[in-house]
């Protein structure tokens, strides 16, 4: 998504409208990003979690402080790291002496937006304590059910994993992200444009004295995601969907392709897409706008194509040329 540029279309509806405000208010705070920041929004409106990856430096931590602070929304920061336990993300009991009992105390998984901070950094272990988090929307502690806020929206963090001291996520785990992000260097006039804030004053730990505040609620994202379950998807924009799902179990340089869920995941961001550009349909145009930010983390390639320089995105690039588009 991050060369995908959403422009508003004419005329607005409340809640569109409010998501509008939700990108400007964080465009006082982040340079640029403007795919990071579509995605974050498309992946709140379809109720999913995103992974955020990039180089240190690029704001992917102050985008997600900026995008809580502009929806009013209760946020948490857990910095992963190599003696993290799941304990720590999740809650657990605590002994009360003087009432002889155990007492369940909550972790920083219970809020709206939990910040996974550097996610590839801490062992599978602790990064599996997610999994029901992310996919039940509820914590079990010595057999009992918790649920957790709605909304409720995981946004990870994560170096490239090619860096020292990195353990790559799981595959169930990836699967479990709706979108994965690549927030890469800014351009040179945006880099310019960050100096010049910083020399101007602007403290990244302040945003209220930024100038960011609450623009819209959880009312509006109720209607939002109430409207986007209402977009249409015809029977011909599915089956493209399906069929580009299924190129990638086929192309040569894949070991595993895309699975079901993925295909799911690809409706649904297409339709949050369409519904942020104005519309009440799904359009080809809308699939392949979200294809690779949603499949491109589904997708195992093989060694040797890794070595020969072959990504998942361009892998998702060759099917989108070869299928068909409905007409």
């Amino acid at each position: 998504m991050s060369d995908q540029n959403y422009a508003p279309p004419p005329a607005l509806n409340p809640a569109q409208e409010a998501l509008t405000r939700v990108r400007r208010e964080v465009g006082k705070a982040v340079v640029g990003q403007d795919g990071a920041v579509t995605g974050l929004l498309v992946g709140l409106l379809c109720g999913g979690h995103v992974l955020l990856e990039g180089v240190p430096g690029v704001a992917k931590t102050l985008l997600v402080r900026s995008l809580a602070t502009s929806l009013a929304l209760d946020t948490k920061r857990v910095q992963f790291t190599p003696d993290l336990m799941p304990g720590d993300v999740t809650g657990s009991l605590i002994y009360d002496a003087p009432a002889a009992r155990f007492d369940f105390r909550p972790g920083p998984v219970f809020t709206n937006l939990l910040l996974a901070d550097e996610i590839n950094r801490t062992p599978p272990k602790t990064q599996a304590a997610l999994l029901e988090a992310m996919e039940e929307r509820q914590v079990s502690v010595d057999g009992a059910p918790r649920p957790l806020p709605d909304p409720f929206m995981v946004i990870a963090t994560q170096n490239p994993v090619e860096y020292e001291g990195t353990y790559p996520l799981p595959e169930a785990q990836l699967d479990r992200f709706l979108l994965k992000l690549n927030l890469p260097l800014p351009p040179r006039a945006d880099e310019i444009e960050v100096l010049a804030r910083h020399a101007a004053g602007f403290d990244p730990r302040d945003l209220a004295g930024a100038g960011l505040a609450a623009v819209t609620g959880t009312d509006d994202l109720a209607a939002a995601r109430a409207q986007i379950a209402r977009t249409r998807v015809d029977a011909q924009v599915l089956g493209y969907v399906v069929d580009i799902c299924r190129a990638t179990r086929s192309a040569p340089s894949v070991s595993l392709g895309v699975s079901p869920r993925g295909a799911t995941a690809l409706m649904k961001t297409a339709r949050a897409w369409a519904w942020l550009n104005g519309r009440d349909f799904v359009t080809p145009d809308d699939v392949k706008a979200m294809a690779i930010a949603t499949l491109n983390h589904r997708i195992q390639i093989r060694t040797e194509a890794q070595m020969d320089g072959t990504t998942a995105a361009s892998i998702i690039g060759n099917v989108l040329a070869t299928i068909p588009v409905p007409r």
